[in-house]
Parts: structure tokens; C-alpha cells; sequence
């Protein structure tokens, strides 16, 4: 019997957890990252930087290349060179196409502000430049050679990711007033959708080419705020707007169509989980 082959580009926190989820269930996979040393076994690793220009070294066949690069930096020539050129230069470095290109990206595509419910038909107009670029790698997927699939992930959140906890300990807190939606998946729901669309293409199940994964609960950050810091017994302080991107709903009907169950169906479920930890 066939060994599914992993190859995935970019193993940072949530490439590892699908990795882990991978090997586990009998498939073979390989991690690229700059620095390996902190890959677990059984995830196979390759030391290569998608950020740094010329050819990547000759990359295993693969009959999945899940592409989950991060930029650490929010320099643009930083992300054209992540998101766009090393997708490019990973793809051209594979012997032969993957049977399938899983390609994670964000709703920082949406440009919306005003509350609105948001979905994989809804215009993608980002009004920043970081977001035009994600655009970008998502067109550069579309046009791989090779059916493609993109992932676009909420606010990820999970294990290490304590930012949000962090000020609220601080005794931070976002006023109720003017609202602001907040979108978020966590980082055990990213890895079980890319686990579950694997398992869909490999059962001859018809994937979609866009997914918008986030969870069932886009909420006002002033009462995610304001529960964490009931839960964490945090005084507030300090009144400060906290916002990245525009104001939306992100909608998850379609993973859910699929047959995707969520981990953590709202933040209370996966904040809490955290606090336990």
C-alpha cells in the first residue's frame, strides 16, 4: 500500500501539530524550516530558508505539499519574498507536481469594516499592502500546475500565541465602544482542517479551492477581553483600542459542510484550555 508523502513548507507551530497528526496517522512527512532542530520525530527535516533568494535544494516527490510559511517580519519585501517567491521556488524544487497544493493563508484579504459577514465569495479588496501580497501567493497557488487548495486562516491563537492574555494581565482592556469584531481559530483547529482535507482528497472526496476556516463565534474584542480577564482575575488599568484588520464576521459554513467538527468552537473553549496549561 502507498505511503502518503507530506511535505510541508514553512513547519512552524501549526505545520509541526499537522505533521505530528500526519506521522501518527502512517503518513510520511517532511518539514522544511530554517532551523530544524526544534522539529519533533517523527516529522523528517529540511534545513532551507524560503526567504532567501535562488534555488531551494532538490525537495523530496510528495503527494502533498502543504505550503505554511510565516513571515516574521511584516517588511514587505520580507512577505513578497515568503509568501509569493517561496512558494514559487518550493514548487520548482519538487521533482515531479504534488498530487495537491494546500496553500495557508489569511482574512487579511478582506477588506471589510463594517461588521459584515464575510465568505470564499466575498470581495477581496485589502486595503494594506500586506494583504494584496497574501492575494498574491493565493493566485500564485491557483496557477501551480497542480489543483490547489487555500486555507484562509482567522486570528490563529493556541499554545505560545499569549499575547491577548498577556495584556489583559497587564490589566489592558479594549473599550466596548467603537465595536470591533474579532475573528480567531485555534491553533489545533488549523492543523485538524489541513488533517481533514487530506483525509477528504484521499478518500476521492471533491475538495473546494477556498476555505475560510475561523470559528463558530466572531465576537467584539472588549468581551473576549473582558472574559479573560474574569478568568485570569485581572484589574483593568488601562482602556486601549486593540485592533488588527477591519472590523467583519468571518462565516465557517462551508469547512463545516465538509464535515469538519471544530476542537474549539469559540474562544472560551480554546482560551480556556490555554489558562488550564
Amino acid at each position: 500500500m502507498h505511503t502518503t508523502r507530506v511535505l510541508i513548507a514553512g513547519c512552524g507551530d501549526v505545520g509541526t501539530a499537522l505533521g505530528l497528526r500526519l506521522s501518527a496517522e502512517g503518513a510520511e512527512v517532511h518539514g522544511l524550516r530554517r532551523t530544524i532542530n526544534q522539529l519533533p520525530k517523527p516529522i523528517q527535516p529540511i534545513a532551507a530558508d524560503l526567504a532567501a533568494s535562488g534555488p531551494l535544494p532538490a525537495l523530496p516527490a510528495c503527494d502533498y505539499l502543504v505550503y505554511c510559511a510565516a513571515a516574521k517580519s511584516r517588511d514587505l519585501d520580507i512577505y513578497r519574498a515568503v509568501y509569493v517567491d517561496g512558494l514559487r521556488r518550493t514548487l520548482a524544487a519538487l521533482p515531479v507536481p504534488p498530487k495537491r497544493l494546500f496553500l495557508t493563508s489569511s482574512t487579511g484579504v478582506y477588506g471589510q469594516h463594517d461588521h459584515e459577514w464575510v465568505d470564499e465569495f466575498s470581495p477581496t479588496e485589502p486595503d494594506s499592502p500586506t494583504g494584496q501580497i497574501l492575494l498574491e501567493s493565493e493566485t500564485e497557488a491557483r496557477n501551480a500546475g497542480c489543483p490547489a487548495t487555500v486555507v484562509r486562516f482567522s486570528g490563529i491563537y493556541g499554545p505560545d500565541r499569549n499575547h491577548l492574555i498577556s495584556q489583559v494581565r497587564s490589566g489592558i482592556q479594549a473599550p466596548e465602544t467603537p465595536i470591533h469584531y474579532s475573528n480567531r481559530i485555534h491553533r489545533d483547529d488549523c492543523a485538524g482542517i489541513l488533517t481533514h482535507l487530506i483525509r477528504q482528497d484521499l478518500l476521492g472526496e471533491q475538495l473546494s479551492p477556498l476555505y475560510l476556516a475561523s470559528d463558530d463565534a466572531p465576537t467584539p474584542i472588549h468581551d473576549v477581553m473582558a472574559w479573560l480577564a474574569e478568568q485570569t482575575e485581572s484589574p483593568v488599568t488601562q482602556w486601549r483600542e486593540v485592533r488588527r484588520g477591519g472590523s467583519k464576521r468571518c462565516r465557517n459554513q462551508r469547512i463545516k459542510a465538509s464535515g469538519y467538527q471544530f476542537i474549539h468552537s469559540d474562544y472560551r473553549s480554546g482560551y480556556a484550555a490555554q489558562l488550564e496549561r
